[in-house]
């Protein structure tokens, strides 16, 4: 019963190659992403700079600007350690 099984479920699925690069298409895609990876870098450098302009701001009689700076931090340095982690966890899935 469980030879018929397997067999039904090595016919049932999909092929799945591995990803091949189309001839000259590295190099400008590569690039590209580098170019994006760049960019949100630098977005997150600015993003940081926002939340401490934020908390320097909101030190006296603004409590709640503070409060937002501090709490943006955490989204900042999320989101750019997602852009750090974004090839290996397609990679991951891959």
């Amino acid at each position: 019963m469980n030879e018929m099984l397997d067999a039904a479920l090595t016919v049932a699925s999909a092929p799945n190659p591995a990803p091949i690069v189309p001839d000259g298409m590295s190099g400008p895609v590569n690039q590209i992403i580098g170019w994006g990876k760049w960019i949100v870098m630098a977005l997150g450098v600015i993003g940081l700079l926002f939340c401490a302009g934020q908390m320097i701001m909101g030190r006296k009689n603004r409590h709640q600007m503070a409060a937002d700076g501090a709490t943006g931090i955490p989204w900042v340095i999320g989101g750019v350690s997602l852009i750090a982690l974004s090839a290996p966890l397609v990679d991951a899935f891959i």
